[in-house]
């Protein structure tokens, strides 16, 4: 089927709380029905007169469904989604749905009853979905239950349709407000007993509804973090040695403490220090002019060239990790009539949040509060409790929706932890600490910078008989946790290869492959980055493919779908992308198709690229038609909105993005020198939905891996030559 859119406890130690965490995401061990376990703050959530069903579910008597939502919004269209999801179980009226985010003190409190609420690897719904629809539908249960005995009637005789319940023996009718409360007082039913929904027959769940978070964004009434006003709060603005892993060897406070508004200047933890205001605009005044004395240390040295060299070496170290060893690929391509040999480059890329970091904390004697855009809000609640020294029960975070995320704010919680370290410094008084864009620009957890070598062999009829793929780069799992790492190997950064169905499946056949990494690590920190992996596998090896494909003598389509039988879902994104695409029909003059696939979080991707050159080089992305199978659709509406932003990062990366390194630090700090897209520059966005209902699968992060290789595939055919490395605006193409 094809659809087309155009566009408590205290004692809990913080490692033990985190490990517990990410155990704890697959689902809720201990029901949904806690009404008596309430925390205070919960407590409250709930207004007068209404009633907690369960845990996910709150009626007011007006029939409004308050729907709780445990994951991070930040865009990406979670929020409604999952309220989607519960509601068509639940069997409520669309028009009078709400939500709330939980906290993850509540989350503690009650033994973790909404599980994970982190953000990230595009789970927000595929890996919440099955609990948060039991959730709704034991919600529906328990109304259905309070009216039947109101009735004196078998519940199996009543019905519901958009919160009225109905007795068709009696004519009796009734609403979700007016049952509510004595729905709260039964036991709720066992959620493994509980028979969800075919998706065949949602008919909230499945539908291009509205998203519920779009007004208050519209009337300026949504209040991010970055907006938050408290009473009594001061302003901090912070700078950190511009060297990764240099420190803070002092300052003059003297020379900026009788500036205006000016209250403390203090230092934050080895290596940065900040300033304390009255407005944030008083604090990096002062800081602007601080003097500070930073001891650089060796990483001073580092450059972008240094950092090549580093990676280029690994492309041909005896030493590296076979991620997957089938057949015998050096021997197949050293006997094969023709080969290809090609190296590509991908580079350090910042995720450039339109809200850049920041954290407000107020620390007392017995109590933490952070109010904190995070897509891990137990994360920012870890990094609270560790940092203030108070334990969990005494530390509460107050998640706001995000402005960007983009894995940015994830694993990593440096904001939180930065902030409560100059707030423990002022007790009793909020703290609203902003990262200026330069701060945030260069002192990210960058996309990781890779390179990697490919070589391949035809036989005398252009078939592939072998492909060997050396990959030389950093790793994120390395720079998180370095001793799990000392032996090179590194699924993760091979992401997109793999040979198991699941989450990121190379989806070709190939009779002898060879697939190394050999890891390279550097000073500058990395971490995730819209796509992570899957971006720099995607364009390796579908630019690859392409070269290959020419070099066969055979349309890159056709070339690619005779190594694809075997993996029927790849197959049939890139055909509907194919078929939306008109590959092989005419074009306008100097207009080029390229052609891409890959899979990545669950799901598969393909798209085509409608791209010119002109003849002083400059590139136009005219068209993209891109493809996607996620299993279930939720929203298809959400769908095409997150592949349009795919294609505005996806984009902005491949003409523009990367992050250069001299003097061990990182060079771009703003937008001028670290561009995204201009509106004047967004191709037409089509996207085809191609859905098979059998699985899960991820939207956030999935199609942006091809969007440079169809795009590169594109400028290929109009110049004659391969595109190796990134991003356009460096390379010279006539």
């Amino acid at each position: 089927m094809k659809k087309h859119i155009s566009s408590k406890a205290p004692d809990l130690a913080r490692r033990r709380f985190i490990v517990g965490s990410a155990a704890a995401g697959g689902g809720l061990a201990l029901g949904f029905h806690l009404p008596f376990a309430i925390s205070p703050a919960a407590a409250q959530s709930v207004a007068a007169g209404s009633s907690e069903v369960n845990a996910w579910v709150v009626i007011k008597p007006d029939d409004t469904c308050v729907i709780r939502i445990a994951r991070s919004e930040m865009g990406q269209g979670t929020l409604t989604g999952l309220a989607q999801l519960v509601a068509e179980e639940l069997e409520c009226d669309w028009s009078k749905v709400t939500t709330e985010t939980i906290t993850p003190g509540q989350n503690l409190a009650r033994k973790r009853v909404w599980g994970d609420v982190s953000t990230g690897g595009s789970r927000g719904i595929r890996s919440s979905q099955d609990y948060v629809r039991r959730g709704g539908a034991i919600a529906r249960m328990m109304l259905l239950q309070a009216a039947a005995d109101e009735w004196n009637v078998p519940v199996v005789e009543v019905t519901v349709s958009n919160s009225v319940i109905t007795h068709a023996a009696s004519a009796r009718t009734t609403t979700y407000g007016k049952v509510a409360a004595a729905a709260a007082r039964l036991p709720a039913p066992d959620a493994k007993t509980i028979k969800l929904k075919d998706p065949k027959t949602w008919k909230i769940a499945g539908k291009p509804m509205r998203r519920l978070d779009t007004a208050a964004k519209l009337n300026g009434s949504k209040v991010y973090a970055i907006d938050l006003k408290l009473p009594g709060m001061l302003h901090a603005a912070i700078k950190a040695c511009p060297v990764f892993g240099g420190k803070l060897s002092s300052f003059d406070q003297a020379k900026v403490a009788r500036m205006p508004g000016v209250r403390h200047v203090v230092r934050v933890n080895d290596a940065a220090v900040a300033v304390v205001a009255d407005t944030w605009w008083r604090a990096k005044s002062a800081l602007e002019v601080l003097p500070i004395v930073w001891d650089e240390g060796p990483n001073a040295s580092s450059t972008s060239a240094k950092i090549a060299a580093h990676l280029q070496e690994g492309l041909t170290a005896k030493e590296a990790y076979a991620f997957r060893n089938e057949g015998d690929a050096l021997t197949a391509i050293a006997g094969a009539a023709k080969k290809v040999e090609a190296v590509y480059s991908t580079p350090f890329l910042a995720h450039a949040t339109m809200e850049p970091m920041n954290c407000t904390v107020k620390i007392t004697a017995d109590k933490a509060e952070a109010w904190v855009p995070t897509q891990n809000a137990e994360g920012s609640l870890a990094a609270l409790s560790e940092t203030s020294g108070l334990p969990l029960a005494q530390c509460e975070v107050y998640r706001h929706d995000l402005g960007g995320g983009f894995g940015r704010r994830g694993s990593k919680q440096d904001f939180v932890t930065v902030a409560a370290a100059i707030a423990k410094q002022i007790p009793g008084v909020p703290i609203k600490l902003v990262w200026s864009r330069e701060e945030d620009m260069q002192h990210d957890f960058y996309r990781p910078i890779s390179q990697c070598k490919l070589s391949a062999g035809l036989d005398e009829s252009g078939n592939l008989v072998g492909l060997h793929m050396r990959m030389s780069g950093q790793s994120i799992n390395a720079f998180v946790n370095p001793a799990s790492m000392v032996s090179g190997k590194d699924d993760r950064q091979l992401q997109g290869y793999s040979a198991a169905p699941g989450d990121a499946q190379l989806g070709y056949s190939i009779p002898n492959l060879l697939i190394e990494y050999a890891m390279r690590n550097t000073h500058v920190p990395v971490g995730a980055w819209r796509g992570v992996n899957t971006n720099q596998n995607g364009l390796y090896m579908e630019c690859f493919m392409e070269e290959v494909a020419r070099a066969s003598g055979k349309d890159s389509l056709e070339f690619r779908r005779a190594l694809m039988g075997k993996y029927p879902k790849h197959l049939a994104v890139l055909n509907a992308a194919a078929e939306k695409g008109n590959w092989g029909k005419p074009l306008p003059p100097g207009v080029h198709r390229g052609i891409a696939q890959f899979m990545g979080y669950g799901s598969y991707s393909a798209a085509v690229a409608e791209v010119s050159v002109s003849n002083k080089g400059d590139v136009k992305v005219h068209r993209m038609v891109l493809a996607c199978n996620s299993g279930h659709v939720v929203n298809p509406d959400q769908i095409a909105a997150q592949v349009e932003g795919s294609v505005v990062m996806g984009l902005s990366a491949t003409l523009y993005g990367e992050c250069t390194v001299d003097k061990g630090r990182i060079v771009e700090n703003n937008f001028h020198n670290y561009p995204l897209l201009k509106l004047a520059d967004m191709p037409k966005v089509e996207t085809v939905i191609v859905p098979t209902y059998d699985f899960w699968g991820g939207i956030g992060e999935p199609t942006i891996c091809v969007v440079a290789p169809s795009v590169l595939n594109a400028i290929h055919a109009a110049i004659g030559r391969p595109v190796r490395s990134l991003p356009l605006k460096n390379v010279k193409l006539v």
